[in-house]
């Protein structure tokens, strides 16, 4: 039976557990817990439809702290705060209706007991579980010394992007700080509305840690060709309002004019509910190569979760397409199903104006940089390490990118891919 429930601190919503007399209720246990997966983006979505199209029949219920069903967070940077788009809800409520999945939204989990096997909410519910998935995603990082007025905001869920939306639409000057992906998303976002937009990012280009210097050069031309005035090598010292914020004091005494404040300097995962758990936690859950974490019968996928490679590392990926990746390996896994591989080439990807920024492999700022294309506004570069094909980047065209992924699937020698016709 489908059942929406939306609860807060100030009240009590409780489920009825019932039971569920299916084979595979229980994952296999044998008991009517069923699963409970915590999160309400993508890696939560997604791990619920692969667990009923793998056939499980059992009690599947998702948690999450928003009162917004399960959503796509990419848009938020772009075309929700453009007002192009409003609905980003990866599945319609009649999906979860059809598909026997309860929602708990609007209370967080506070506490984990994985020798109960039991999962505490924010208010005051607690639900057993016989697998539980932990897809809780990224938290974005604040900057304490910022006053606590009007116009300073951050971006990461649904509701922070209708706050700027609205900070936005009465704005004329913004200080985007940090010129990372988000910020730079932001930053084009907000020159499509029409306001005037400095970026401050204390690196010496925008995503210079990310892609390197020489691919953050082309990206900070882009934003000087669209009117972003974009200061690097420089941080934010101070922030200044009655009530509202009207000045942006930068390292180097610059004093800025700002209606709008964006802090887009990354995000760390969202583990704090985990504390005294026993499940292992450092730079986001630690799993293996299939999502299982420290903890029997727990499990942990998406931005939140650091898997190990078939090197033998730990490693977090942000990327919206690697979750589906880890859902097809943990679903399997949880219901003792042999699990797929999960070796795959990554893949990111970034809109800002009209250039699509595509990410294959998996580049570093210290690789050596091939670029071969470079128009002015479009561009195309490989990047070396160790004389091997580890990533290609490009501005706005995609042919030319995904037609290198077997080479970088394969560790083919940079020398063979630079002598190739598609390379120039």
């Amino acid at each position: 039976m489908y059942e929406l429930q939306v609860t807060s601190s100030e009240g009590v919503n409780e489920v009825d557990t019932g039971s569920d007399t299916s084979p595979d209720s229980g994952a296999g246990s044998g008991s009517d817990k069923g699963i409970v997966i915590v999160g309400g983006g993508l890696a939560a979505a997604r791990t619920a439809e692969q667990l009923r199209r793998a056939g499980y029949a059992g009690r599947l219920t998702i948690v999450s702290d928003e009162v917004h069903l399960p959503y796509d967070r990419p848009p938020l940077s772009k075309e929700v705060l453009r007002k192009e788009v409003d609905d980003v809800a990866l599945k319609p409520r009649e999906w979860y209706d059809e598909k026997d999945i309860t929602l708990r939204l609007g209370s967080a989990a506070t506490g984990l007991d994985t020798v109960a096997q039991t999962l505490t909410l924010a208010d005051g519910t607690v639900l057993g579980y016989d697998e539980l998935v932990i897809a809780t995603g990224l938290v974005p990082r604040r900057i304490p010394t910022f006053p606590d007025i009007e116009g300073i905001r951050v971006l990461r869920s649904y509701d922070e992007c209708m706050a700027l939306r609205t900070h936005a639409s009465a704005a004329t000057r913004a200080v985007v700080v940090g010129g990372g992906f988000i910020g730079c998303e932001v930053a084009a976002s907000l020159r499509g509305l029409g306001v005037a937009v400095v970026l401050v990012e204390p690196q010496p280009t925008p995503l210079a840690s990310v892609l390197g210097e020489q691919i953050g050069q082309l990206v900070a031309r882009m934003h000087r060709d669209e009117g972003v005035d974009v200061r690097t090598g420089m941080g934010v010292a101070e922030v200044r309002g009655d009530g509202h914020v009207d000045t942006v004091v930068l390292t180097d005494g610059t004093e800025l004019q700002a209606d709008l404040v964006v802090v887009g300097i990354g995000s760390h995962p969202a583990t704090g509910w985990l504390d005294g758990s026993g499940v292992k936690v450092d730079n986001g859950v630690i799993c293996d190569e299939a999502g299982r974490t420290s903890a029997p019968n727990v499990w942990a996928l998406g931005d939140v979760a650091s898997w190990r490679d078939p090197m033998g590392h730990q490693v977090r990926v942000e990327h919206w397409s690697n979750v589906a990746d880890q859902a097809r390996v943990v679903v399997p896994a949880m219901l003792g199903r042999e699990a797929p591989s999960n070796v795959v080439v990554p893949y990111f990807w970034s809109d800002q104006y009209d250039v699509k920024i595509q990410c294959l492999g998996e580049p570093h700022a210290t690789d050596i940089v091939h670029l071969v294309e470079d128009d002015g506004r479009r561009f195309l570069a490989y990047y070396e390490r160790d004389g091997v094909l580890v990533g290609v980047v490009g501005g706005a065209m995609p042919g030319k990118v995904m037609k290198v992924r077997s080479k970088i699937a394969a560790g083919a020698p940079i020398s063979e891919v630079l002598e190739s016709p598609e390379s120039g």
